[in-house]
């Protein structure tokens, strides 16, 4: 655990500068500003709509959500993934970079959880600001139903499918980029994937749940509601989740053979 850790806040150190690091923060923040200030300035248009709390919680969140689960989420880990590894890559740091007196598996570990980190981060700032300024804008339009529901449950399982079922993709990305260094070719892999996932979801296939780039997507589709529970409150892991986490399991230990073999070229 010592090593991982020494690895991890290595990884910080190298990567705080960069887009990628700050990437995690900038896009909720911007992302979330736009939202707000369209429900702000159309607030008008809103409130003909009658929505109670929680359907204006809904439609307020759901402009995130939407944008984030079908197209912005998986490049956003496609950038993440060839980032970390980008690094080594660039200035030709491999041998170096496991010439230190630290495990192989732990430098390892600590890039794709450096990775994860950052992912978390950004969903967690998602979560967090479209609750806040959701109530930033009932204070500024008190004639908003936000007070009417309290949104907690809905944000924390929507981000938290979003987040799960993102580790699919930066599992096969995270291998993309090890193997490949320039930044064209793994990105146009992820981009063609993408472009099928979102194909397949939408025209819902039955076996979309096998291609990893449709995921986030697909698990962001409330299927089943419990009659008599609030329907906002839905199940999280869900079939596309399982499938995220397993393809992210089998691809974590293929990476790390892969890594392996390549510290010693």
């Amino acid at each position: 655990m010592r090593s991982i850790y020494i690895s991890l806040v290595s990884e910080f150190y190298k990567s705080r500068k960069t887009l990628a690091f700050w990437a995690a923060i900038l896009l909720p923040v911007g992302i979330c500003s736009l939202v707000t200030f369209g429900f702000y300035s159309g607030s008008e248009k809103v409130l003909k709509m009658n929505y109670p709390g929680m359907l204006l919680w809904v439609s307020y969140a759901g402009a995130t959500l939407n944008v984030m689960g079908m197209l912005i989420m998986p490049f956003y880990v496609m950038f993440m993934a060839f980032s970390v590894n980008n690094i080594e890559h660039k200035n030709d740091t491999w041998k170096t970079l496991f010439a230190q007196p630290l495990n192989k598996f732990s430098i390892y570990t600590a890039k794709y959880l450096f990775a994860v980190l950052l992912i978390f981060i950004c969903l967690f700032l998602f979560a967090a600001l479209t609750f806040g300024f959701g109530h930033l804008l009932q204070a500024l339009i008190p004639k908003y139903t936000f007070s009417q529901y309290n949104p907690s449950t809905f944000l924390i399982n929507s981000y938290t499918k979003l987040f799960l079922s993102s580790l699919g993709i930066l599992s096969l990305q995270f291998i993309l980029s090890l193997i490949l260094a320039d930044f064209l070719k793994p990105i146009g892999i992820g981009f063609v994937g993408t472009i099928m996932g979102i194909v397949t979801a939408s025209l819902k296939w039955k076996y979309a749940y096998l291609i990893p780039y449709s995921l986030p997507a697909l698990a962001l589709q409330v299927t089943k509601i419990e009659k008599g529970k609030d329907p906002l409150d839905f199940e999280i892991f869900s079939r596309e989740i399982w499938t995220s986490l397993t393809y992210a399991a089998v691809l974590f230990v293929a990476g790390y053979f892969i890594v392996t073999k390549k510290s010693i070229k």
